[in-house]
């Protein structure tokens, strides 16, 4: 089949059962469950091999994050690459230890606000520490608190830019309608 705007979801969600196979067997090493042409479809749509691996992974181990929903990350993720980068990465990394803290309350008030949003930014550009996941075990926590997807994140805060308000206003209204 080939690859079109309207089928690229079909290789990505085949990608995710295959390496969730492979995981589940008791293999670990991530970089052996890709072909080449899999690593080509990965680079196409903006994905780095670890942060697709980390989804399995976390999904393998019994994470509430099903492959639908990497897919919907991913789908933010793509259509930024493709619309706002051109398809061309960044070609840098920010590093972890420079991330806000998980205690950092400098947002609202809200201790991992400040460090959920900069990664957020950072997975928009490509440019997160392979180190590290947008949609991790905090992410999580973080934001099923305040009833927000992750993919809806990711939509907000680039729609949002550098205004902070916004973002504020969204974790906000969903800690509002959660409670």
């Amino acid at each position: 089949m080939r690859l079109t705007s309207f089928t690229w979801q079909d290789p990505f969600l085949a990608l995710f059962d295959k390496c969730l196979a492979e995981y589940r067997s008791g293999r670990t090493d991530w970089s052996a469950y890709y072909t080449d042409g899999d690593l080509r479809f990965l680079e196409s749509i903006g994905c780095q091999p670890r942060e697709f691996f980390d989804f399995v992974e976390d999904y393998g181990d019994g994470a509430p994050l099903p492959p639908a929903a990497a897919l919907l990350v991913a789908a933010v993720r793509r259509d930024y690459f493709l619309v706002v980068q051109g398809g061309r990465p960044s070609g840098t990394f920010f590093p972890a230890g420079q991330l806000p803290a998980k205690d950092d309350a400098s947002l609202d008030g809200r201790p991992y606000f400040a460090r959920i949003v900069k990664k957020a930014r950072l997975k928009l550009r490509g440019e997160l520490d392979p180190d590290i996941m947008f949609g991790c075990g905090g992410d999580r926590r973080f934001l099923m608190a305040c009833d927000v997807h992750p993919a809806d994140f990711l939509r907000h805060v680039w729609a949002a830019g550098d205004d902070d308000a916004k973002i504020v206003a969204l974790v906000r209204a969903g800690l509002q309608s959660a409670a």
